[in-house]
């Protein structure tokens, strides 16, 4: 299946793009989309255990099943005081 991708903040700038498309297997999850996108992105490795998902516009957690044609937003970690 191939899912949309759109990145945000700090992570659009260490991949370069805004958006991309990625093909996983059937039944993924968000920790397997994980593995993948760094594949893709070597640049991200660093900081992805640590990176928020969101699957259709709802943050996902690395169990989460990825729906085909699913949309996947990537962020970096939020901080604030």
């Amino acid at each position: 299946m191939v899912v949309n991708i759109l990145f945000f903040a700090t992570i659009r700038e260490r991949t370069g793009v805004k958006e991309a498309h990625i093909e996983l297997p059937e039944n993924s999850r968000v920790v397997d989309f994980k593995e993948k996108l760094v594949q893709q992105f070597p640049g991200l490795a660093e900081g992805m255990s640590s990176t928020l998902v969101a699957v259709n516009r709802e943050f996902a957690f690395d169990d989460q099943v990825i729906p085909e044609d699913a949309e996947v937003a990537v962020f970096p970690p939020v901080s604030g005081g």
